[in-house]
């Protein structure tokens, strides 16, 4: 058995059956993690959403900004953008299912010295402090209410944590850290503009403010312009699939890395 944890697929289903064909995938026996933005920007979200439900408890899936955004448009909640690509997953058969499904993921996984997010983690956090953090967004995603929760998801503020949090501001907060950070500062406030490599004046990648060494590594995606970083407490493994970069896999038993490269769906940016 082998556990593959895998970038960014947002919507490039092509290129995901060829990495699953790279990596000898067996299902049954292999595992797959996904970091996040299975959807969106690239042309096959539909598929990839069938797919990777249809793995069952062999696909470990945390959400990402791009699927949350899915449900908040799936609801009425939010307009679509004009460079959406979600016209064939509202219109399914089985739309109704795969949003049900969607809802019900993770926002941060951890398992065998390893801890799993879309986005990062604020430096007041130990990864047990935000597993508990990420219950609380996830009780109210999966809740009768859940409308309510999406309905004051979107949001830049406040934009930095405070143990006193209530309400949708709290949840507010943690979502943006989960999903949505690049840049925090030592204090945890987050800057939401820049989307580069180049932080923004008294501002850091959040990556850089954790230090305790004794955490477990974590595994993110999100930032297509910092591209694949393999380290030895932070693997990063957005290679910017939809803007023609490649889809990674890595094996989390041995650190063998794999890759496809992937067709140039947009001009290289950053999501």
């Amino acid at each position: 058995m082998a556990t593959y944890v895998i970038g960014d697929i947002q919507g490039c289903f092509d290129e995901l059956e060829a990495l699953l064909e790279r990596i000898a995938f067996q299902r049954g026996r292999d595992r797959l993690w996904f970091v996040g933005d299975l959807v969106n920007r690239g042309p096959r979200s539909l598929e990839v959403l069938r797919l990777v439900r249809a793995l069952g408890p062999g696909a470990t899936v945390v959400l990402g900004n791009h699927d949350l955004h899915l449900l908040c448009v799936a609801e009425g909640l939010v307009r679509p953008r004009a460079d959406d690509t979600l016209d064939a997953v509202l219109a399914a058969d089985d739309a109704a299912e795969l949003l049900h499904w969607l809802r019900h993921r993770s926002l941060l996984h951890c398992e065998g010295g390893y801890a799993m997010v879309h986005a990062g983690l604020l430096p007041q956090w130990t990864v047990a402090r935000a597993l508990e953090l990420a219950r609380e967004v996830e009780r109210a995603l999966r809740a009768r209410d859940y409308r309510d929760f999406l309905a004051n998801l979107y949001g830049s503020e406040p934009h930095a944590w405070d143990d006193a949090l209530e309400g949708w501001n709290r949840l507010r907060v943690i979502v943006n850290a989960m999903t949505r950070m690049r840049f925090c500062s030592a204090e945890g406030s987050m800057d939401f503009e820049a989307k580069g490599i180049d932080p923004p004046p008294g501002y850091a990648p959040w990556f850089a403010t954790r230090t305790d060494p004794a955490e477990p590594t974590l595994l993110c995606g999100h930032w297509s312009a910092l591209g694949l970083r393999l380290g030895r407490r932070l693997v990063a493994l957005d290679s910017g699939c939809v803007w023609g970069g490649a889809l990674s896999a890595l094996r989390l038993e041995d650190r063998t890395l794999y890759q496809v490269a992937c067709r140039s769906y947009r001009p290289i940016g950053c999501n």
